[in-house]
């Protein structure tokens, strides 16, 4: 049974160029594969769900997102393990992405929370948890 699971997300991105690759590199690692690309966006799929990227029109591009407006706030994702959230943590450290919350990591969000905190090109909150 399907009902109530999550079937897609869909974002608009300041620049499709730069979030393809940074979302390309992360939601590889976590096992989505490339599901379609077009000009103005691009989607990658595991299982029955999928996640789009689409380039935002010009017009609209005056005002930068922010996770403290209404709106999302942050997307988490489960990593395989504890093991995988430090690999993706290297690996986001190696391609110049500043981990939130360092000071706490893997740690902050709770002592019983082993997770890694990051934010996407236009500064989307993302969390990488490990299964409890």
């Amino acid at each position: 049974m399907k009902r109530g699971l999550i079937h897609h997300i869909e974002m608009y991105v300041s620049d499709l160029e730069r979030s393809t690759v940074f979302w390309g590199s992360l939601l590889e690692s976590l096992g989505y594969f490339k599901n379609q690309q077009w000009e103005l966006g691009v989607s990658w799929k595991l299982g029955d769900t999928y996640l789009v990227f689409v380039q935002t029109e010009e017009r609209y591009l005056d005002v930068a997102y922010h996770r403290k407006r209404t709106g999302l706030n942050h997307l988490a994702f489960y990593a395989d393990s504890k093991k995988h959230v430090d690999q993706l943590t290297l690996q986001l450290k190696d391609q110049g992405v500043t981990v939130l919350y360092e000071e706490h990591h893997p740690y902050a969000g709770g002592e019983n929370h082993y997770a890694v905190y990051f934010e996407d090109p236009d500064r989307i909150k993302v969390e990488i948890v490990a299964p409890e």
